[in-house]
């Protein structure tokens, strides 16, 4: 009785119609799907991350799942957007000194020594088959957030959209600084569970925890792909 209660109340202070199920959130009309950073450097072997030691194998075993989604986002007619990073550059325009400084504590050469996601680069390339195709959007970034000195926010508006649907690398890092970003413009978040992925399990299941109690829902492809299949 009491959510019915604070649904009610909700609906009563809300502007528009209030987006409550997941039909109603992921609406094709409404909805942009935002592939991030899905480059080689955060998903292949050779790439930055595997360089570094750590262990890609959830990403790519999440990289399986996306093309599914990705085709039906674009059947129904979902907005879909592809974010990729672009950090490394000549003359370094993008790395500021406290990223520097941080990459120095944390990483193992990554941005230092080890060029990442550099422009025209294998290393910057779109992993495997995930990739835009015409009529999808690229939207590149130089921090975690996608939103940050981006385009992204004119796109999404332009288009009428009022909730995203998250996947990608890495999901506590800039899957989720975007979610929240997106969350704190007044977008819907769904976080699709298992087309994110972290090189530390626990890293991943934290970030659904935290999405689900601030920022959103958190379905699986197969539940976004039921909704879209209506």
């Amino acid at each position: 009785m009491s959510r019915e209660l604070d649904l009610a109340a909700a609906r009563r202070l809300a502007h528009r119609p209030l987006l409550v199920t997941l039909g109603e959130k992921v609406e094709p009309a409404h909805t942009a799907l935002v592939v991030i950073d899905m480059q080689n450097d955060f998903c292949a072997s050779g790439g930055m991350v595997s360089r570094d030691g750590r262990d890609i194998s959830e990403a790519q075993r999440m990289a399986e799942r996306l093309p599914g989604l990705l085709d039906c986002a674009r059947a129904t007619g979902v907005l879909r957007v592809f974010v990729r990073c672009e950090y490394t550059s000549e003359g370094n325009a993008y790395l500021s000194d406290p990223w520097l400084e941080q990459a120095v504590r944390e990483r193992k050469g990554g941005f230092t020594t080890i060029p990442v996601c550099e422009k025209d680069s294998w290393a910057g390339d779109w992993y495997g088959g995930i990739r835009p195709i015409e009529g999808d959007i690229v939207v590149v970034k130089n921090r975690y957030d996608a939103f940050q000195g981006t385009n992204l926010d004119l796109v999404l508006r332009s288009h009428g959209i009022r909730t995203v649907v998250m996947t990608g690398v890495v999901t506590n890092v800039c899957v989720e600084t975007t979610a929240r970003s997106a969350f704190v413009r007044d977008y819907y978040v769904v976080m699709a569970e298992d087309g994110c992925a972290a090189y530390v399990r626990e890293d991943h299941e934290q970030t659904m925890r935290n999405i689900r109690r601030f920022f959103g829902v958190t379905p699986s492809i197969a539940e976004l792909r039921a909704a879209w299949g209506r």
